[in-house]
């Protein structure tokens, strides 16, 4: 499966010459060395389930931390990228054919594709490792007791659900009624609805819910929450992601403001977000990926990591468009605050 590269400095019949004119010892010596030059080279396939700014970082992130480790695309890497556009058919499909390739790992980008990606590799030998899944028990790619269940491990991006209510409540003193845009086929999904509502009364919020199944259904969703809610809270939800522009557009004709779940979706629009840095998830991910490729662990040996430590991501010109105060103590420890809308 791995191929190895050997950087051949003399010729073969210059090294016999060399080896015979050597002791026994010298021998050895000049085999260890030749030994040293080789090194491997890795394949990689990246899964990646939608096309949108946290996934995208968590890609660019998972390159940076095999970078630190040493395993480089051009160099000693290979990288095959595909996207299933929030289709769970075709994130199965892409896994397939990563397998079919015999490539040495597939890091796959969230829930949907490393359930796809765990299915299609289990047999195989394959390793998978995973980022942006929001719980892996949840997903059935870990036990209770956050160990795999086969050779498949990662990171996850559980939301930091009591402290984005206590930052709306903050930011919305007189809401009563959050509204949630989810996908039901996503797990993730499913289960950050469950945390928000054991955690919503205590902030003094009642909560709206709207499934859909596909981005061609958020629309007319949408529509309907936002006649019943005070604010929206996005989730790490692909789907819903994926079609961001279009809630944006709607909630901003009716001035309710959405919250976002991490920096890109405040960037083009939302209001806030307590949420994880998706580049420094992507890293953990890479290392993790890297200590696989040399052999240092076994995937199945891994249990995944959580990322716990979240940061308050601003959007000022949101805020002034929506006419609310972002108290003092809000904007100073803001991990970065925005001053304009950025283009999708």
């Amino acid at each position: 499966m791995k191929k190895r590269v050997l950087a051949v400095i003399l010729g073969a019949a210059m090294m016999t010459a060399v080896l015979g004119g050597c002791s026994k010892d010298e021998k050895g010596s000049a085999e260890s060395t030749a030994e040293n030059t080789a090194a491997e080279t890795y394949t990689i396939g990246i899964s990646q389930f939608a096309e949108h700014g946290s996934l995208d970082n968590c890609r660019e992130g998972f390159l940076e931390g095999l970078k630190e480790e040493g395993i480089e695309e051009g160099k000693n890497l290979e990288i095959k990228i595909s996207n299933a556009d929030s289709d769970t058919g075709t994130a199965a499909q892409i896994a397939e054919s990563f397998v079919s390739d015999k490539v040495d790992l597939i890091c796959a980008i969230a829930t949907p594709s490393a359930q796809a990606a765990y299915n299609a590799a289990r047999n195989s030998g394959t390793p998978v490792i995973y980022t942006a899944v929001t719980n892996p028990e949840e997903a059935e790619l870990a036990s209770e007791d956050k160990k795999p269940v086969g050779a498949v491990t990662g990171t996850s991006d559980q939301l930091p659900v009591e402290a984005q209510l206590k930052m709306i409540r903050k930011l919305l003193p007189d809401a009563e009624t959050i509204g949630i845009l989810y996908t039901t086929s996503e797990a993730n999904s499913v289960y950050s609805i469950t945390q928000y509502e054991k955690y919503a009364e205590e902030y003094g919020f009642t909560l709206e819910t709207a499934g859909v199944t596909n981005t061609s259904e958020v629309s007319l969703a949408a529509a309907g929450l936002l006649e019943k809610v005070d604010c929206i809270t996005n989730l790490t939800d692909n789907t819903v992601v994926s079609a961001l522009p279009t809630i944006l557009d709607q909630a901003g004709k009716k001035n309710i403001p959405v919250f976002g779940s991490e920096i890109e979706q405040v960037k083009i629009g939302c209001l806030a977000a307590e949420g994880l840095d998706y580049i420094n998830l992507g890293k953990e991910t890479g290392k993790m990926a890297a200590k696989v490729l040399k052999g240092e662990a076994q995937a199945e040996e891994l249990e995944y990591e959580l990322l716990t430590d979240s940061s308050l991501y601003i959007n000022e010109e949101v805020a002034a468009n929506l006419d609310i105060t972002i108290p003092d103590d809000m904007k100073e420890s803001a991990a970065e605050t925005f001053t304009e809308i950025a283009e999708e």
